[in-house]
C-alpha cells in the first residue's frame, strides 16, 4: 500500500510514521515540506505519489493563538482539508482525517455521539469543523476521526507542560470544571492503522465520522494529579507540587474551551472493533519513555 502522511512531524504524525506496517510504502511530510494550505502543492504531491491512503495529521492546534491568527488557522484546518479532499477524490484515494472534540460547545452532560451537530465556540474548533464539512462535501471515501486531549512523547502537550511547570513551581492551579478523555497519540495512530488494514484487506470501509478517545473521563485537574503521581513514582520528578483545583472563570484564556467534551466511542467499536485506550496506562508508557530519555 502506498501511503501519504501529512503533518508527519507532529504528535500523531510521528507515531504514524513509527508504527507503519513495514511492507507498506510510506511518504511522510512535515509542514515545511508540504504545506497543505497550498492547493497546487497538494495536488502535485498526490499526483506524483499516487497514494492509496492519505492520513491527514497536519493541523493548526494552537487553540488560544488561533483567536488572533484566524487566517492561518482556517488556511490549515479548513482550506488544507479541502485541498486534501480534492486531491484524494481525484485519484479515488481514501482520506483519513483527524479532527477534535472542540467542534462541540461542551454544553452536554453525556458523551457526544457522531450524530450530534457540532457547535464550536472557538476559532480552532470552528476551523476544524469547516474542514470536516469540506471533506464530507468532496470525498466519497473518507474517515474523519475526532479525538480529544491528545498527549504523547512528541511535540508539545499537557503532560510535558505539567512536568515542566512542576519542576519550576511548588504550587499549581489547574482547571477542574472541564471534563474530557485524554488520548495518547500512540493509541490514535494504532486506531488509524487498524482502519487502514481493514481497508487494505477488503478494499472497502464504512465511511464516515467516528469518535475515538481515552477512558476513563476526567478533568484537567484529575489528569494533572495522575501525571504527578506516576511521575513521582517513576522518579521522573523529585516531588509532586500542590495542585489547587480552580474554575474556568478563574483562568481566563483567549479561546473558550468546551466544559464537557466526552466522546462516545460506540460506533468505532462496532464498525472496526477498536476499543478505547486506557489513558492511565498510555500515560505510564509515555512517562517511562521520557524517563529513559533523561
Amino acid at each position: 500500500m502506498r501511503v501519504l502522511i501529512t503533518g508527519a512531524q507532529g504528535q500523531v504524525g510521528q507515531e504514524l510514521m513509527q508504527s507503519a506496517p513495514p511492507s507498506w510504502q510510506i511518504s511522510g511530510f512535515g509542514s515545511k515540506v508540504l504545506d497543505i494550505s497550498d492547493e497546487q502543492q497538494v495536488l502535485d504531491t498526490v499526483q506524483q505519489l499516487q497514494p492509496q491512503l492519505i492520513f491527514n495529521a497536519a493541523a493548526y492546534t494552537a487553540v488560544d493563538k488561533a483567536e488572533s491568527d484566524q487566517d492561518r488557522a482556517y488556511a490549515v484546518n479548513q482550506l488544507g482539508a479541502h485541498n486534501l479532499a480534492r486531491a484524494a477524490q481525484s485519484i479515488d484515494c481514501l482520506l483519513l482525517h483527524i479532527s477534535t472534540d472542540y467542534v462541540f460547545d461542551g454544553k452536554h452532560n453525556q458523551p457526544y455521539t457522531e450524530h450530534e451537530t457540532p457547535a464550536p465556540n472557538s476559532v480552532y474548533g470552528d476551523s476544524k469543523w469547516q474542514g470536516e464539512k469540506a471533506i464530507t462535501a468532496i470525498c466519497s471515501k473518507y474517515i474523519i476521526l475526532r479525538t480529544s486531549w491528545v498527549f504523547g512523547l512528541h511535540g508539545n502537550n499537557f503532560v510535558k507542560t505539567m512536568l515542566r511547570l512542576g519542576q519550576q513551581h511548588d504550587v499549581l492551579s489547574i482547571v477542574s470544571d472541564q471534563v474530557g478523555g485524554p488520548t495518547s497519540a500512540r493509541s490514535i495512530a494504532q486506531a488509524l492503522w487498524q482502519v487502514a488494514r481493514q481497508y487494505q484487506s477488503s478494499g472497502d470501509c464504512p465511511w464516515g465520522t467516528y469518535h475515538f478517545s481515552g477512558s476513563s473521563t476526567c478533568s484537567w485537574h484529575d489528569f494533572a494529579c495522575e501525571i504527578f503521581t506516576q511521575a513521582t513514582t517513576l522518579g521522573l520528578i523529585a516531588k509532586t507540587p500542590k495542585l489547587n483545583p480552580i474554575k474556568t472563570c478563574d483562568y481566563p484564556t483567549p479561546a473558550q474551551r468546551p466544559a464537557y467534551s466526552v466522546l462516545d466511542n460506540t460506533k468505532i467499536s462496532q464498525q472496526f472493533n477498536i476499543a478505547q485506550s486506557d489513558w492511565k496506562s498510555e500515560l505510564n508508557f509515555v512517562l517511562r519513555q521520557l524517563k529513559d530519555a533523561q
